[in-house]
């Protein structure tokens, strides 16, 4: 019980009792509120208003009444320095202080902070915005504000005295850059340094970076004037490196230049570690799995060639239960899955050609050269993806992104196609289905094909024509639908794309609760082979399809946008919305997309009234045991808010589905043919429950299906919108 009131005691909150000094108190600081926004002759009381029926309780009324609010009118300037004032001058056209609009203090902080970034990015090192003052004056004005703005000279202090001199523009005369600095040598010697383009590096020991590379980093030049923004960027693109801790960047005046305004740039720079291992251990469960067991190590080596560039590679592994093959007969651990990937990053853009006046480096630029492979054994089809990646990576502004892979190519190869059947159980019961509906004779005692030769004779049968069989046309239509995803989800895929990737976010940290997330992607696969084919004269298929290495490979274009927009509405609560469109579509060399690179519906991200896979294409009715298309809508808003403490909670509305456009799907359910097919879009409504642990969120949604595309029109709404037929959501961190 005294832990239950502890806990009672930090997470809520004390009665309130009605003081007339807080109430006045109150009324004082909403009269100061008005104030900011122009409103100065504010009127305001309150009335204290017994409970008839409850005893000792009682409510506070307040009533404000605002008066005439007052405007900008005439603005002055007072400003000593004749730098600040050509700056000033040169600027006005910005400022936040406009003649004519209602008095408003936070418009003054806004030109406040807009004239010091301008000051201190325009050589004024020792200004700060401390010198800005404003004189804002009412006085028989008629409920105008005359605006004067004040800006001394910079003062001086020298022991009990001060001084005032003009402001002047300072420029860097020389970067100092010690390599290897630590609190612990700090009194050492220095061993080692040298000249680079007007930097000067040290080491207390021999220097382990080529100059280039960590000059590249460095914004602050020798010989500009000294910009608070060079330091900012400086230690973001030093930071991006990830081969130092948080750099310290400090200035000081030059002793050598008898201006005065020559200053000298110290940056400490503390390496870290050169080695570094991680290692990772889980368990888990799938729908393939009963259980599993799963390991990761990543093995990072910094600066490898001198250049601060980072080598990375990582091994996972897994072994599991199969629910399909565990037996009394077979070892409990009967599955496994190993996979290893390379990385290698180069802080620069590696190209032929200088590209430093496209992409300066000041952009943060990187190139990423990445290999990979996993293998599955008893897994599925038991997959075998090989993968690798050439890409280059830029920031033109701290808020966008762009990242361009030149080189993307993945090889899926399926080891056990015969297994397709027990992974697929849906489309294995519905062709046992048909097989009984026409009266096929089954090999065994029991009406069941066997897996897989029965299945592929009962296929050829019925595709045959006359087999002697009694086949409908709609019969034979769905076995060759059955066959044409056997086919598509077994064959082995060769993907070589080229794609793009431009992101705009507006978060400026974790703590950051109003912000935007705006991503576009297109990609494109399958063209440099496909010139490569007609002059090489590749081997074909029989239906005209081009082989690279015995394999097909994929050609289509695929585009997907996503944009993501959360409101902070204060009282820890907020309100969270995203919208995503993609599409696929096949050409030339294909006529449907790989499944790697299809998209789903349903789960605890997406559209939580279904799992995963559950939902689509369309309004087909997820007829199949992983549902996938080519072309995907989905919307999604939430409203999160704080229940008690760590405890949060969420209401949320997710609308979306997935159809099958312009590929060699032809069921009419599945397909998107105009607009009409928006009436298809699945709605899920729901609520969750969410304890935040700090460094992650455990999260636990509940969906309802509230329009559900796979039931006849007229009953989609709210016909199965109950606990029953609900979906129970468990995730890591938010959806969005």
């Amino acid at each position: 019980k005294s832990n239950f009131n502890d806990w009672l005691k930090r997470t809520g909150s004390a009665p309130v009792i009605i003081d007339k000094k807080r109430s006045q108190k109150s009324i004082d600081q909403l009269k100061r509120y008005y104030a900011t926004q122009g409103w100065f002759n504010v009127e305001g009381k309150y009335t204290i208003i017994k409970d008839s029926v409850r005893e000792k309780r009682g409510s506070i009324t307040y009533n404000i009444k605002r008066n005439q609010p007052y405007f900008i009118d005439s603005i002055s300037e007072k400003i000593s320095s004749y730098i600040v004032d050509s700056l000033y001058q040169r600027s006005k056209n910005s400022t936040f202080i406009i003649s004519g609009k209602q008095y408003n203090t936070s418009d003054f902080v806004n030109e406040r902070d807009r004239l010091t970034i301008l000051f201190r990015n325009s050589g004024l090192y020792y200004f700060d915005q401390d010198y800005i003052g404003f004189d804002a004056d009412t006085n028989g004005t008629g409920h105008k504000v005359h605006v004067d703005y004040i800006i001394p000279d910079r003062k001086i202090s020298k022991g009990d005295s001060s001084i005032t001199v003009p402001f002047q523009i300072h420029k860097i005369n020389e970067v100092r850059i010690y390599t290897d600095y630590t609190y612990g040598n700090r009194e050492k010697k220095i061993t080692d340094s040298v000249d680079y383009k007007g930097y000067k590096l040290f080491g207390y020991e021999k220097l382990k970076y080529r100059p280039k590379a960590i000059t590249d980093a460095i914004s602050i030049t020798p010989g500009d004037i000294f910009k608070d923004i060079d330091r900012t960027l400086t230690y973001r693109q030093l930071s991006e490196l990830q081969n130092f801790r948080y750099p310290n960047i400090s200035y000081q005046e030059d002793p050598r230049d008898t201006t005065g305004t020559g200053l000298i740039s110290t940056i400490l720079l503390t390496p870290k570690k050169k080695y570094t291992l991680d290692f990772k251990f889980d368990t888990y469960i799938s729908t393939i799995q009963q259980f599993g067991i799963g390991f990761s190590t990543t093995f990072l080596i910094r600066n490898v060639f001198k250049g601060a560039e980072n080598f990375e590679i990582s091994a996972r592994g897994s072994v599991g239960s199969s629910k399909d093959n565990a037996d009394n007969d077979s070892s409990f651990f009967n599955t496994s899955e190993i996979g290893v990937d390379v990385r290698l990053s180069f802080p620069s853009i590696l190209f032929p050609a200088n590209t430093n006046k496209i992409i300066p480096k000041y952009m943060s630029p990187f190139t990423t050269v990445s290999m990979g492979m996993n293998s599955q054994n008893n897994i599925g089809l038991d997959k075998q993806n090989f993968n690798g990646v050439f890409s280059y990576r830029w920031k033109p502004k701290t808020i966008r992104t762009n990242t361009f892979e030149l080189v993307n190519v993945q090889y899926v190869r399926n080891l056990n196609t015969e297994n397709y059947w027990n992974v697929y159980p849906t489309s294995y019961e519905r062709l046992n289905e048909i097989a009984i509906e026409t009266g096929y004779d089954f090999e065994g005692d029991t009406q069941e094909l066997g897996i897989p030769e029965e299945t592929d004779d009962f296929i050829d049968l019925v595709l045959q024509p006359d087999s002697g069989l009694d086949v409908s046309m709609d019969v034979f239509d769905e076995v060759n639908s059955i066959t044409q995803r056997q086919q598509r989800l077994t064959e082995d895929n060769l993907i070589f794309a080229t794609n793009f990737t431009w992101l705009h976010d507006s978060r400026e940290n974790i703590y950051d609760n109003s912000f935007s997330r705006f991503r576009l992607k297109i990609e494109f696969a399958g063209n440099l082979l496909s010139a490569l084919s007609s002059v090489a004269n590749l081997p074909q298929t029989e239906d005209g399809k081009s082989k690279l290495f015995g394999v097909v490979f994929s050609q289509y274009v695929k585009f997907e946008t996503n944009y993501i927009k959360h409101w902070d509405l204060g009282n820890n609560s907020k309100i969270a919305i995203r919208a995503f469109g993609g599409v696929a579509i096949p050409y030339g060399n294909s006529s449907n997309i790989p499944f790697t690179r299809s998209y789903f519906a349903g789960g605890s991200n997406d559209n939580r009234g279904w799992q995963a896979y559950d939902l689509g294409p369309g309004s087909s009715g997820s007829i199949l045991d992983f549902n996938e298309a080519n072309f995907k809508l989905a919307f999604n808003v939430e409203y999160r808010y704080t229940i008690l403490g760590n405890f949060k909670g969420a209401f949320f509305v997710d609308v979306g589905n997935i159809w099958n456009l312009l590929d060699d799907i032809d069921i009419p359910e599945f397909r998107f043919d105009g607009l009409k097919d928006l009436t298809e879009l699945a709605v899920a409504s729901g609520f969750g429950l969410r304890y935040d642990f700090g460094f992650f969120v455990l999260r636990f949604d509940i969906g309802f299906k509230t329009h559900d595309p796979a039931l006849p029109e007229g009953e989609r709404w709210f016909k199965d919108y109950n606990f029953s037929n609900s979906v129970f959501n468990i995730g890591i961190n938010y959806p969005f």
